[in-house]
């Protein structure tokens, strides 16, 4: 069970060759800015087509090159909170919310989309628009429209890098509170590594388009696989 990915992509004269898997627990995607870490999710999520691979989940293969399979984004069962929120400014809390589920049945949507409303403390803001709420009550929008379809993964892309640090902090409770409610499995792609040794379960460690290293925070911190992973886990920030 979890996730298992391998994903090979040339761009831009950029080559991205990765492999590692995730149980039921939050995983960090950490290193520098271009490293691939992006990419990875937005591959996983079947926005960015590898040249090779393998994205499965919970047995269930959403792409193999070999074999010719290739699921469409919105059939495979992942959430995503892009680092923009992409959410948009010509609709309200719920319509925003209920975007995120165009697979599901109108009545089933309407009622799912009030439960995520509950739940991510929205009540009340339904006919707000964008504008019209805070960054917070934005980000809890994100998150509800990425976990209306109930996925198995939840994928998020530095939704907290433009946030001042007050609200971070809050945001990074926030996610663990998700994780416990739903139960989820997370994957979120950082580089600053207060946010990475706050909330990892699990370090994935980028450098160049590869892993670097796999462990959990202790692991990757006493015993760094190389002097570019000892810099990287010796940087509050990059």
């Amino acid at each position: 069970m979890g996730l298992s990915v391998s994903l090979k992509k040339k761009v831009n004269g950029f080559t991205l060759d990765v492999a590692w898997e995730i149980e039921d627990e939050l995983a960090v995607l950490f290193g520098y800015s271009g490293s691939g870490k992006s990419l990875t999710l937005q591959m996983i999520a079947g926005l960015i087509r590898p040249d090779e691979g393998i994205v499965r989940s919970n047995s269930k293969t959403y792409f193999n090159s070999s074999a010719g399979i290739d699921t469409p984004p919105w059939v495979r069962s992942f959430g995503y909170v892009f680092q923009d929120l992409a959410l948009f400014p010509h609709m309200t809390v719920l319509r925003n919310i209920i975007f995120g589920a165009p697979e599901i049945p109108k009545d089933e949507k309407v009622s799912r989309a009030k439960e995520m409303i509950e739940a991510f403390k929205l009540k009340g803001l339904e006919d707000r628009y964008l504008s019209e709420i805070s960054g917070g009550q934005k980000q809890r929008v994100a998150f509800a429209r990425a976990l209306i379809r109930q996925p198995e993964v939840l994928l998020l892309d530095e939704p907290f890098s433009a946030l001042d640090h007050p609200l971070r902090l809050e945001m990074r409770r926030f996610l663990q509170e998700v994780r416990e409610r739903f139960a989820i499995s997370v994957i979120l792609v950082t580089h600053d590594f207060d946010e990475a040794s706050s909330l990892a379960d699990k370090l994935i460690v980028y450098s160049h388009g590869k892993v670097a290293q796999v462990g959990s925070l202790q692991e990757v911190m006493n015993q760094p696989s190389s002097t570019e992973v000892q810099m990287l886990v010796n940087t509050k920030k990059l």
